[in-house]
């Protein structure tokens, strides 16, 4: 009597047989807690073990390229102040803002032809060269169109080679922890990177000279090979179907998106720019802590997070919630050089926990084929509101006047989350039928 053939894994979204997500080494296919239903439930043995080793290995390299992307970057915006004023460095984040809008489509139209170790490597190769070469650019004295052209299109890179991460943290464990703490490394070492290039010698030309500015570009350019070498075992294929917003198949609601970046618009300004709002408050010698306090705000994300998460709340309430957090210290900040502490503190920590946990529900509702094309729609949105946020804030309110400014983003978070949780209360009481007479 022949042996009885062993059941083929299905996909728990679209209930057909895994045919591309069997891992090498007879590892056998992870299903994540959330879409399978057995949250909380953990692997034992050696799968566990390798999915808990992949995880650090990402979480590893997310540290060491966002160390090295944000010392180069601010060795760049600072001789780019240096050389053409306020206005050049404007310009050189505005063409960042616009590569993160483009990287999305960008990545939907990389993700439908390459798979996730292709797309990570050829990323993070056009990424390296533009890094290196936008900062030679600026020490040299390159038109600063041409310039600009390159910090486009290195960030469209940047941004697809980060969905791509993403995705792949969210194939190694789909869990809103997993994504938070991927978040939060990438978020807290940015502090070290910004201090690090603030505080290194300049010359004449406002930027390292010599040997520093060699270190300086190889540690800008070097960070991305640990991402280049650990995009060989990614697990992410190639999204055969197409996926558009204009087409409305993007696999996870408008809604969705429009709530996180609303927020992000309502909540993330003072958090974006703390360093001239702390230093025209309190005088410089607070911004160093401030980081400080942003970053260990950032490291505890995760616990706020899981804290949220078993209060199951809906998204409608949690995020902004999360908003609400990021403005809070920011009322009182004004008054005592203290409060800018709690304030960088509360916002490390609730911005971490929003962009980990908006990445995770957005990457759980989604095929694994389109994992991280909408990944990329989640950053772009939340960047755009971040960017308008920045515009916005200092136009109506001056450094002083932050608190107030704070005060009313926190009563038009709280009016929002009540107008979207009563909504869906008051149609599903309307729709009750009437008793019979």
């Amino acid at each position: 009597m022949p042996a009885p053939a062993e059941p083929r894994a299905t996909d728990p979204v679209q209930d057909r047989p895994l045919r591309h997500r069997a891992p090498a080494r007879g590892l056998q296919p992870y299903v994540g807690a959330r879409r399978s239903g057995n949250a909380g439930r953990r692997r034992a043995g050696p799968g566990g073990l390798r999915r808990a080793g992949r995880l650090r290995e990402l979480v590893g390299t997310g540290l060491v390229d966002s160390f090295g992307l944000s010392l180069g970057w601010t060795v760049l915006v600072l001789a780019a102040a240096h050389r053409g004023g306020v206005a050049e460095a404007a310009l050189y984040n505005a063409a960042m803002l616009l590569g993160v809008v483009l990287s999305a489509p960008v990545t939907g139209w990389l993700a439908r032809r390459f798979a996730g170790r292709t797309l990570l490597r050829g990323a993070g190769v056009v990424e390296l060269v533009l890094r290196v070469g936008m900062l030679a650019g600026v020490v040299w004295g390159l038109p600063t169109p041409l310039v600009a052209v390159g910090v486009t299109v290195m960030h469209v890179a940047a941004w697809a080679g980060f969905a791509a991460m993403r995705a792949e943290v969210s194939a190694v464990d789909p869990r809103p922890r997993a994504m938070t703490r991927y978040a939060l490394a990438t978020a807290a070492v940015e502090a070290a990177g910004i201090g690090a290039a603030a505080l290194m010698p300049v010359g004449p030309a406002g930027h390292p000279t010599g040997w520093l500015l060699a270190a300086v570009m190889a540690v800008y350019g070097g960070s991305l090979l640990p991402t280049i070498l650990s995009a060989r075992r990614a697990r992410v294929t190639i999204a055969r179907r197409r996926v558009t917003a204009r087409s409305g198949r993007l696999p996870v609601s408008a809604r969705t998106l429009a709530l996180g970046g609303g927020v992000m618009l309502l909540a993330s300004g003072p958090t974006l720019l703390a360093v001239p709002l702390t230093t025209e408050l309190h005088g410089r010698a607070w911004v160093a802590a401030a980081a400080v306090a942003f970053s260990l705000g950032c490291l505890l994300s995760p616990v706020a997070v899981e804290a949220v998460g078993r209060l199951r709340l809906p998204t409608a309430l949690s995020w902004p919630l999360w908003g609400v957090t990021m403005l809070a210290g920011w009322i009182v900040a004004p008054v005592v050089p203290a409060a800018v502490l709690a304030a960088q503190f509360l916002s490390g920590l609730a911005m971490t926990a929003l962009e980990g946990d908006m990445d995770a529900r957005v990457a759980e509702k989604a095929p694994a084929s389109a994992v991280t094309t909408v990944l990329a729609y989640s950053s772009a949105v939340r960047a755009m509101g971040s960017a308008l946020a920045v515009r916005a804030l200092p136009a109506m309110a001056a450094a002083p006047a932050v608190g107030a400014a704070s005060g009313y983003a926190v009563v038009a978070l709280a009016a929002g989350a009540a107008v979207l949780v009563a909504g869906p209360l008051l149609r599903r009481a309307t729709r009750r039928p009437l008793p019979a007479a």
